[in-house]
């Protein structure tokens, strides 16, 4: 299976990182590489970057792509940076990149179970050997949990109504893949509009099964340690709760004297690129810089 490899903002990315030759860069989440691509060319023979992902499909793609031994790839999540870094001798790092969205290859194989017409069976695990799915979720969590992960990580409105439905539902049979709980939802509450009914539900139950809340902010933490002063941190957020973290963090530190903002309002996608991705219109990049 072939993906479009379009990382998001990548010119934006490469302005706020500024990245300078001879430097050590950590690309945590890697993905299929887009970012780091661009940074290797700027970065010089002496510089090098860690990639870091926690699909063990998107490193194996991201390193027969990429042939080049300034790239360390390595397998781990956010929260396990400074681990990871420390494991290769690297205590200080001069930027850092976290984009928080879902690959394009993780959406487009219907086998991972993020899709709304995968007729696989619901998964939504970015790295496959943990234990708990977004099938374990829907089919064993209590209503309450179900409604609350639905209202704090999807911000869905309908979520009682939403879970009533799914509850009724498992009650006759599982709910197997996540063609048939879209399909549940837009019994649910209706259609209207372009954007499907069970969007919010689906990001809810992704962000729980791969506790993406708690892993922003422990990557968030360990940033301040690893980066140099003048190094710069980069983070593309792709949904309101997300960003509130990022902008709060930044705001916090900039307060204790500790970052710099490099921008008063997130940076978003130009018109000639959400022509070419249009997947790009809801990515926002902040940055700061370590003082």
């Amino acid at each position: 299976m072939t993906f479009a490899h379009l990382p998001v903002l990548v010119r934006e990315v490469v302005d706020l990182l500024s990245p300078r030759e001879g430097g050590t860069y950590v690309d945590a989440t890697v993905g299929l590489g887009g970012h780091s691509e661009v940074l290797l060319e700027k970065i010089g023979r002496d510089g090098r970057i860690v990639g870091i992902d926690r699909d063990e499909e998107a490193l194996r793609r991201t390193a027969e792509r990429l042939h080049d031994d300034r790239l360390i790839l390595r397998k781990g999540s956010f929260s396990g940076i400074a681990g990871l870094l420390r494991a290769e001798g690297i205590g200080e790092v001069d930027g850092i990149l976290l984009d928080l969205g879902v690959s394009m290859m993780q959406l487009k194989d219907l086998t991972r179970g993020f899709s709304f017409t995968s007729a696989g069976r619901l998964d939504m695990r970015m790295d496959m050997s943990q234990p708990i799915s977004a099938w374990d979720i829907v089919n064993a969590w209590q209503d309450r949990d179900l409604v609350r992960i639905l209202r704090e990580y999807g911000e869905e409105y309908r979520a009682a109504r939403i879970v009533r439905w799914i509850t009724e539902a498992r009650k006759k049979k599982t709910i197997d893949t996540c063609a048939e709980l879209a399909g549940l939802i837009e019994r649910a509450v209706g259609r209207s509009g372009r954007t499907h009914p069970a969007t919010r539900t689906f990001q809810a139950l992704r962000i729980q099964v791969n506790r993406e809340m708690e892993e922003l902010a422990g990557a968030l933490d360990a940033s301040l340690g690893l980066l140099g002063k003048g190094g710069r941190l980069c983070v593309i957020s792709y949904h309101s709760l997300e960003d509130r973290i990022v902008k709060n963090f930044i705001r916090d530190n900039a307060k204790k004297m500790t970052l710099l903002p490099l921008v008063k309002k997130p940076v978003t996608a130009g018109m000639e690129e959400l022509r070419a991705n249009p997947s790009a219109r809801s990515a926002k990049l902040r940055g700061a810089e370590k003082l």
